[in-house]
């Protein structure tokens, strides 16, 4: 049952007055000179109008539910009082004389300060409230042990009975309300989708456009006729089914359609939404999560494993439905290295350990080719792709975010496995067999986030990484750097501003055998001759987008993405990219 809770401020007045009426007629106690079995019905008629939900107190089962901080003592700093004219702020006028005047004079359980005033229109706590409750019920208790003549009267119980006809239609419609929330309740527990499964949803429908730059590759030139606007759609769910409070299960199904890039330009202009499957559904995600005590977490899986799924993310709006457009602006690359941007299968081991307040390490292993023992298997082989890294994150302030990443990869395709930038490094042997390339990877990142305020958030990132040819000498080496500008809550709350300026993985160094640099081969065709060197430019890639909040469940993210020297050369033209994405959650 949801809870509702009462306001901060609320007058003593008000809730005094309604438990002045109240305690009129404390239960168990019967009106003197009033047929009995009449007057059980009027108070039957009177509990049917009263809401049976805990429409103004939050429900607590119990004194330990309650606050101790806030639990101060009452009765050091309030003066007992036996007549209402003891109150000096307290007159005949006041709307509330009469219930404050029964309450103090008849049950003596109202107490003032010591220069003796109430103070009705100050805030009260609800330790306040208590305290004057139990004071009113010993009161009762004691008139119903003594058996005394002063129990409530006849004419008190009139009154109650008046004031429940003359709010009556409001009593109406509280039970009313309550009845509609009832039923409301009742139809959702028939139709929720599972006791311990529950289901979350994101589609994402995106437009998109760009111009037709002249690319040069390889020492030719080509035209990228890929400037139609298209439509990208992907759909996303996710199942979360708990075994306890403590365990739990995600399950992350996929499909998506169309695709932004063609061959030349992939890395360049790949955006975060894309995920082309054909419309067929595909499994994303399969992992089981434990939490051990209170600090220690891991996390396992046959799918899904990777260093996005299990660190920390310090820009804490990197999303591909809610936050920067791009595949690239979404994090440091680093933390793509092994997975294939994400989309590669992934099994493998993870934890997240809280160490202290402000600390937390997070570490996995997966591999690439779970399911080919032959090829891969669980340990990567000759054939298969091994990832292990380790993350800490540290929180100095309450305003700043720290990331320190470190990963070790094996890939046996000279491709580093991050979706963007320079994603191969080493070209595949001239002989048989041609596809092997395989390298041995160091990668180092850190990012960091300020929140300057809360609608203005600065920070950035850098990365770099270091390969070596395995059976030969020399090493590739890549670096990748961002700033971002995030502004929270801009023009209105739940919308978000975004400015990302940066550069992609680029090979600054290759020292690589002839014929095995990729530098040398793009920029001039030298294929099995190609010599060492870094990429002849580096390309910048600026970013600014707008997400609009619509409501709840729906936003629109207009943007615009400029590429500058794409593919790390000068003499290709600058790409502009248009995108209109709309994303719906559930």
């Amino acid at each position: 049952m949801k809870k509702i809770g009462i306001a901060k401020q609320v007058s003593p007045v008000l809730l005094l007055s309604a438990l002045g009426f109240l305690m009129a007629n404390p239960l168990g106690v019967k009106a003197s000179a009033v047929e009995p079995v009449a007057e059980a019905k009027e108070m039957g008629a009177i509990a049917q109008t009263l809401p049976t939900d805990a429409t103004a107190l939050d429900e607590i089962s119990g004194v330990a539910e309650l606050d101790p901080i806030s639990n101060t003592a009452t009765s050091s700093n309030l003066d007992q009082v036996t007549s209402v004219s003891q109150l000096t702020d307290v007159k005949p006028t006041d709307w509330a004389y009469q219930a404050l005047q029964s309450l103090v004079e008849r049950y003596g359980c109202i107490v003032g300060y010591p220069d003796k005033t109430f103070r009705g229109n100050r805030a009260l706590s609800r330790y306040e409230f208590a305290a004057g409750l139990n004071a009113c019920l010993d009161k009762v208790q004691e008139l119903i042990a003594a058996s005394t003549a002063d129990f409530a009267r006849k004419e008190d119980l009139d009154k109650l009975k008046r004031m429940v006809e003359e709010f009556a239609p409001e009593l109406a419609a509280l039970r009313g309300r309550m009845e509609a929330l009832e039923v409301r309740t009742t139809t959702l527990e028939k139709q929720q989708f599972s006791t311990t499964t529950k289901l979350f949803g994101q589609v994402i429908l995106g437009v998109q456009g760009r111009n037709s730059p002249d690319i040069e590759l390889a020492g030719f030139q080509f035209n990228d006729n890929s400037d139609q606007i298209n439509v990208i759609t992907n759909v996303q769910l996710s199942l979360f089914t708990a075994f306890s409070e403590r365990s739990l299960l995600f399950t992350g199904l996929q499909a998506g359609s169309g695709r932004s890039y063609s061959q030349l330009l992939t890395n360049n202009v790949l955006l975060g939404y894309e995920g082309d499957t054909a419309n067929s559904v595909q499994l994303s995600d399969l992992t089981f999560r434990h939490l051990f005590g209170n600090n220690f977490a891991i996390v396992a899986g046959a799918e899904g494993v990777n260093m996005v799924n299990v660190f920390r993310g310090s820009n804490r709006i990197e999303s591909a439905g809610q936050g920067p457009l791009s595949f690239f602006a979404q994090r440091n690359p680093i933390l793509n290295l092994g997975s294939s941007g994400g989309s590669g299968t992934n099994a493998g081991l993870g934890f997240d350990w809280q160490i202290g307040p402000r600390f937390s390490l997070q570490g996995v292993y997966f591999t690439n080719r779970p399911e080919d023992p032959a090829n891969g298997g669980l340990f990567g082989g000759e054939n298969g792709g091994t990832t292990v890294g380790a993350q800490l994150t540290i929180a100095p302030t309450d305003t700043i975010d720290i990331a320190l990443s470190y990963a070790n990869s094996y890939s046996p395709s000279g491709f580093l496995g991050i979706g963007t930038g320079d994603d191969q490094v080493a070209l595949p042997t001239s002989v048989a067999p041609f596809v092997r390339a395989p390298i041995q990877t160091n990668a180092f990142g850190g990012t960091i986030s300020w929140r300057v305020s809360p609608r203005i958030t600065i920070g950035g990132w850098a990365g770099y990484t270091n390969s070596e040819l395995k059976g030969t000498s020399g090493n590739v080496k890549t670096i990748n750097w961002m700033a971002f500008l995030n502004l929270p809550d801009l023009f209105g709350a739940g919308h978000l501003g975004g400015i990302y300026v940066g550069q992609p993985p680029a090979i600054f160094q290759s020292d690589l055998p002839l014929g095995r640099n990729v530098p040398d081969f793009a920029s001039n065709g030298n294929v099995f001759a190609s010599g060492e060197g870094g990429q002849p430019g580096r390309t910048t890639h600026v970013e600014a987008f707008y997400r609009y909040r619509v409501n709840d469940n729906i936003s629109v993210t207009p943007g615009v993405i400029v590429i500058f020297n794409p593919n790390n050369n000068p003499d290709n033209d600058t790409i502009t990219i248009g995108v209109l994405r709309t994303t719906f959650t559930f």
